[in-house]
């Protein structure tokens, strides 16, 4: 199986596939449907039924039923085929590092660049594996490749061994994760599943039921334009210095991504554009908590009308718009998907734990329409960044606990109604 799941692995990272937030499309790339029509193409070659790619690239496929049990729910398994727009994903040069020695790892096309286990002791676990990296110049793209790797290389273990009994199995590959949109244009009724997992996580045994609520703002800021000779006597308003005291107001040592951790939320400006005419910070808000996440936006907002104040001929607007919510709470109401992908890791000498996400997944946009998906391990790690890796032997690992997974829940599934939005 590793060997399969290298060289799937290998040929799905090589292509582009960034996100890009500013497009209108979906997917928003036209790299992503470049995978995604790879990934249709190689599920119809595997044996899988109703293989299908959507209009907006959502690639679905079916793997029937071994069990002739009544009432076993239909599971699904998701990765996104998109990489962070954060980093560059174009030209990505895999290389395999076999047998990993647990010293510094270096990169052929950036010998600066060092993945070094004193500042990231995870590669303690990895020691003796097979470690991917890219060549130092771009992302790896694990994140989530190695998802998709890891559902592709399990259906095609459910489909050719009908002597494993589970239930009627779906996968999905979507498209644009890494902007937020990942499951915006999914019909869950063409889907049918009664719940779900995202392969896209990190270390083996890591299941998250818990992440961030998230909003996302803007602070459009327009000023007044004039020649800087004569700015004084025209009344210049310049929009830029205004963009600046908007940013040194901000609560930086208690609220921003670099000074918190655990269940502390943030306020995080992500990008600058201005000139004297306008200015536009956006910003991403983030808290565990529905009550901390609305803190953050009375505090933007209470910014940006200070800042009005103090330059009442500036135009100061602040806008905010919902992206997605904490899936755990409704997963609370009904564990049973967490509580089987524990016993499902531990039943294959896995030690299961739970890992909260400061971030999101597209099972918090699935869970809240109503479709309970915790998120997996797939042994990415370093995501969105010149030191990503993964280990093939751990999403080997990810592979034989789905495998488990789907078989328990055709043992001990119940068929249940869906959580009610929240």
């Amino acid at each position: 199986m590793s060997e399969t799941l290298l060289d799937r692995f290998l040929r799905y990272v090589q292509v582009d596939t960034q996100s890009d937030e500013t497009s209108k499309t979906c997917p928003s790339t036209p790299g992503q449907l470049a995978l995604l029509e790879m990934l249709k193409q190689e599920l119809g070659g595997l044996g899988a039924g109703d293989v299908q790619m959507t209009k907006h690239g959502y690639v679905m496929a079916t793997i029937p039923a071994t069990s002739r049990k009544p009432g076993v729910p239909v599971i699904a398994f998701f990765a996104h085929a998109d990489t962070s727009p954060d980093c560059s994903g174009k030209g990505v040069q895999p290389v395999v590092h076999r047998h990993y020695n647990g010293g510094v790892v270096r990169f052929p096309g950036n010998p600066r660049l060092v993945l070094d286990p004193t500042t990231s002791p995870e590669l303690s676990a990895a020691k003796g594996k097979d470690l991917v990296t890219a060549s130092g110049t771009t992302l790896l793209g694990a994140d989530d490749k190695a998802g998709v790797a890891v559902v592709m290389t399990l259906a095609e273990k459910l489909l050719q061994n009908p002597g494993l009994k589970h239930g009627l199995v779906r996968i999905c590959f979507t498209p644009d994760e890494e902007i937020g949109r990942g499951v915006d244009k999914l019909d869950l009724a063409m889907l049918g599943a009664e719940a779900a997992y995202t392969l896209d996580g990190g270390a083996p045994g890591e299941i998250s039921w818990e992440t961030f609520s998230a909003d996302a703002a803007e602070v459009i800021i327009t000023g007044i334009s004039t020649h800087p000779m004569e700015a004084r006597a025209k009344g210049m308003v310049n929009a830029a210095y205004l963009a600046g005291k908007l940013l040194a107001a901000l609560p930086r040592e208690r609220c921003s991504p670099e000074t918190t951790e655990g269940r502390d939320g943030f306020l995080h400006p992500t990008r600058v554009e201005g000139r004297v005419e306008q200015a536009v910070v956006k910003f991403i808000l983030r808290d565990f908590e529905l009550a901390g996440l609305a803190e953050k936006r009375r505090i933007l907002r209470g910014l940006s009308r200070g800042l009005q104040a103090t330059e009442p001929r500036a135009g100061i607007r602040c806008r905010i718009r919902k992206q997605y919510r904490n899936m755990a709470y409704w997963l609370r109401k009904d564990m049973r998907p967490v509580e089987l992908a524990r016993e499902a890791f531990a039943a294959v000498g896995l030690k299961p734990y739970d890992h909260l996400v400061r971030g999101g997944t597209d099972g918090s946009r699935l869970t809240e329409r109503g479709l309970p998906t915790p998120n997996l391990f797939c042994g990415a790690h370093n995501a969105h960044g010149l030191r990503e890796w993964v280990a093939v032997q751990d999403m080997e690992l990810a592979v034989t606990a789905c495998t488990k997974l789907a078989q328990l829940w055709e043992q001990k599934g119940k068929t249940a109604s869906r959580a009610k939005g929240l």
